[in-house]
């Protein structure tokens, strides 16, 4: 299992010194000049030449990549800027501060919305997934797989807008979303303030893990050796948990860290529909701002998450199925 790890742990640093690299030069490589767009839309002609002097524009760009790549590492030092601690992302010359500030203070509104919707569509989606499989054929199966199409149909930008519109501003039963409160200040605010966002991330999420839960364990259920195990005289529980449910969680595991690694990555839509400031909220206005070294960091925090979140998804699989750590 160790070894497993760290050979996946290896490929997710190589993946993303690749992406690192790529997104490097795409951010180079631009048509327009990349200190004018580093400098952003208020930029005077000091400020673009202290940036230009910072980002070492006249350095080839191996080079400028490199010093890019040591900062990350051991920190950089920007002339009149001060010295920006390891790791360092880069500076945003639009906000005035290191890149790596600006993303540990949108982060933790990210990832409150990433675990806490998680864990309400998981346990909804599977839950109900799971009544729909015994349920086969009867009326309970019916009508979850007829709210699965639904709710798969359904978009996070209408959803949202209308559950905030009813259910916050009409009939006052929820508060708007907001942000402003951290767990650690105020757990019940924080709660108060994510639970609408959740709710409708579960409504769409849900839909896909029950019908992803209801189709494996109907075929789980028919496999050779569930059946071997009722004829052995196991109760209907202990086949179902024991072998059934374990047998079917690999692909749904599989899509859960996908999921959790779009989110965390910043779900844009999700927080622009409810006004909430994370990672999402903030590449958009490192895109309005023009500010590139923001979206540059914003993008590997991004790509970041998705590999962790790929690592932790197959460690699960790992422990669930031997035949993962055996191979």
């Amino acid at each position: 299992m160790f070894r497993f790890l760290v050979r996946r742990t290896l490929g997710a640093l190589l993946i993303l010194l690749i992406i690192s690299a790529l997104t490097f030069v795409l951010f180079y490589v631009a048509p327009r000049d990349p200190a004018r767009a580093a400098c952003g839309k208020l930029c005077t002609p000091q400020t673009l030449a202290l940036v230009r002097h910072n980002l070492g524009i006249s350095d080839p760009l191996p080079v400028q990549y490199w010093h890019w790549l040591v900062g990350v590492f051991a920190g950089r030092d920007y002339t009149g800027l001060g010295h920006c601690p390891a790791p360092c992302l880069g500076y945003s010359f639009t906000n005035h501060e290191p890149v790596l500030g600006l993303i540990t203070d949108r982060f933790p509104t990210t990832l409150s919305l990433s675990i806490g919707s998680a864990v309400v569509f998981v346990l909804f989606g599977v839950g109900t997934g799971m009544i729909a499989a015994v349920k086969q054929g009867k009326a309970l199966d019916k009508i979850a797989s007829s709210a699965s199409l639904v709710g798969s149909s359904l978009q996070i930008y209408i959803v949202g807008v209308v559950a905030m519109y009813y259910l916050s501003d009409e009939w006052h039963l929820l508060p708007r979303p907001q942000d402003s409160t951290g767990f650690t200040q105020d757990p019940g605010a924080w709660f108060k303030g994510l639970l609408l966002p959740w709710l409708v991330l579960a409504l769409i999420f849900t839909a896909n893990y029950t019908r992803m839960t209801r189709s494996q364990l109907v075929e789980t259920l028919s496999e050779d050796y569930v059946r071997t195990a009722r004829a052995k005289g196991l109760s209907r529980r202990t086949v179902f948990f024991r072998f059934a449910w374990r047998g079917a969680m690999g692909p749904i595991v599989t899509i859960l860290g996908l999921d959790i690694g779009y989110l965390l990555g910043g779900a844009i839509i999700t927080e622009e529909t409810f006004g909430l400031h994370g990672i999402g909220a903030l590449s958009i206005k490192a895109v309005r701002d023009n500010d590139l070294p923001l979206l540059l960091g914003v993008v590997l925090t991004a790509a970041a998450a998705i590999v962790v979140a790929n690592i932790v998804v197959d460690a699960v699989y790992a422990l669930i199925d031997p035949r993962v750590r055996l191979a």
